[in-house]
């Protein structure tokens, strides 16, 4: 089957905030949210795009619907496509909003589709449509932490989603079956069966720390997870942040007194 998607070349640098430089080739173009661009070689041209520039997308009516399940996920209408309009290769790269791991996916080695968490995306090559997936179940939409829908990448280009901390790759056998924190989930391919379920024991889902809902996932397929979700940091920050300015915690840590001091000299 010909290939719809540029085929594009890439490095991940870095370690905990990491960047992906992509190389184009004359004409070659990647797709990507507003904001992530990091820096870009001259003979890059810029163009803000409505929709994705999928073929899957052509036409003005599927443009209009593919940027509505766009807002849907809380995104933007637009993304902004990145083209190399030189006579020669030329690089752009794109950067992590916090630390991490860039995981790139072929989409051709993963079925054509991915679903992913809806604020996973990064970039991806021209031509991988970006669209909407509802979960299946009720209960997974009231409370899967990501509401009624998840971010579905499809095509046969290569995609790179972010996810927070370290990140692993489980494979799951046929009717097997893994429970995970809700947060963690970065990605799985479209053959997992994903729901929640109530933690057991009601004692356990009070008092246990973590939540009163897991996320059951159900092979066959792959999952991708990671261990710090954005969601999980930023609570930790709120809460440690001075209350008079933020509306957060208390502050923690051997610095206690010093900070107590400071405040008392600053007025506070």
């Amino acid at each position: 089957m010909p290939q719809n998607c540029h085929k594009i070349d890439y490095q991940i640098t870095g370690d905990d905030m990491q960047l992906v430089e992509i190389e184009l080739d004359p004409q070659e173009s990647v797709i990507a949210e507003a904001g992530s661009m990091m820096l870009m070689e001259s003979g890059i041209q810029m163009e803000t795009i409505f929709g994705d520039g999928s073929p899957k997308n052509e036409g003005f009516g599927a443009k209009l619907l593919g940027a509505g399940k766009r807002l849907l996920t809380g995104e933007s209408l637009f993304m902004t496509a990145f083209t190399n309009e030189a006579h020669d290769k030329k690089r752009v790269a794109f950067a992590a909003a916090y630390p991490g791991k860039i995981i790139p996916l072929d989409l051709s080695k993963l079925g054509h589709r991915m679903i992913c968490q809806k604020d996973a995306f990064l970039c991806a090559a021209k031509g991988v449509s970006l669209s909407i997936a509802f979960t299946k179940q009720l209960g997974a939409g009231f409370f899967g932490g990501e509401g009624f829908i998840l971010q579905q990448l499809e095509g046969d280009g290569l995609a790179f989603v972010h996810a927070g901390g370290t990140v692993i790759k489980k494979t799951l056998q046929a009717n097997e079956v893994l429970k995970i924190d809700t947060g963690c989930l970065v990605a799985m391919t479209h053959t997992i069966d994903y729901d929640i379920t109530l933690a057991s024991g009601i004692k356990t889902a009070l008092f246990g720390g973590e939540g009163l809902f897991l996320t059951t996932l159900k092979g066959p397929g792959t999952v991708l997870l990671q261990s710090l979700p954005f969601s999980r940091l930023a609570s930790r920050i709120f809460a440690a942040a001075p209350p008079k300015q933020t509306g957060g915690g208390q502050r923690q840590g051997e610095g206690s007194l010093l900070n107590v001091a400071f405040d008392v000299l600053g007025g506070n």
